[in-house]
């Protein structure tokens, strides 16, 4: 029964291992908000608070509620976020459960503003249409227990796709380079001899119950 969870617990072990660390040194020392990341990864060209993003798309990006790689998710305010929060879907693992890279959500090292890049999130609304998420929160090392309500995905054009990849494009391979070279680090500081499939090993075992959501969100459902 849980097949599939399990193959996906590779791609979740590394996310683990790479938001141990800042993800550039340029970055960390920058204080990032999540509407100026999201604009730039994504090439979507949409400014203001992230909770004007959804209105402010209509006419002018398509919309929707299935995730694509690329697209901007956004949030609605809730709570003490009350601006909304925007993040660009990185990779899509199953229909219910997704990667994110965004900007000033986890308290990383106590501080906020920081990029956290292919982190988890999981849909947990009860038809599947993405309108309520769990985000993966980096001080608890797993989900966070907090439910968010989401208006859905803005896509990106021809035009959007072009930016983001010309904008973004070296600053993230510089990143993930020295946030792989960080995890190294980590590997050879905490476990002095340990090879990064054991760390990784390791950070599996931490994502049990990540598995078992996605279970539960990926199984048939036994209603007609």
């Amino acid at each position: 029964m849980l097949k599939r969870p399990r193959a996906l617990l590779g791609s979740l072990a590394a996310i683990a291992v790479m938001t141990l660390a800042p993800v550039s040194g340029a970055v960390a020392d920058t204080y990032w908000q999540c509407v100026p990341f999201a604009r730039l990864m994504s090439g979507v060209q949409i400014y203001g608070d992230a909770w004007t993003w959804w209105k402010q798309a209509v006419g002018k990006y398509d919309t929707g509620v299935s995730p694509k790689a690329g697209a901007v998710l956004c949030f609605k305010p809730n709570g003490k976020m009350r601006l909304g929060h925007v993040a660009v879907v990185s990779q899509v693992l199953t229909d219910r459960v997704i990667q994110i890279s965004h900007a000033n959500w986890s308290r990383i090292g106590g501080t906020r503003g920081q990029i956290e890049k292919d982190v988890t999130v999981i849909d947990v609304s009860p038809t599947g249409d993405w309108s309520q998420v769990k985000v993966w929160y980096d001080p608890v090392r797993d989900l966070g227990s907090s439910t968010y309500p989401t208006h859905g995905f803005i896509y990106q054009d021809a035009v959007a796709v072009r930016t983001a990849s010309s904008g973004f494009n070296s600053a993230q391979n510089a990143a993930i380079a020295v946030a792989q070279g960080a995890a190294n680090q980590v590997v050879s500081v905490v476990r002095p001899g340990a090879g990064p499939l054991q760390m990784l090993g390791q950070a599996a075992d931490s994502t049990d119950r990540i598995a078992a959501l996605i279970q539960a969100a990926t199984q048939p459902s036994t209603e007609d």
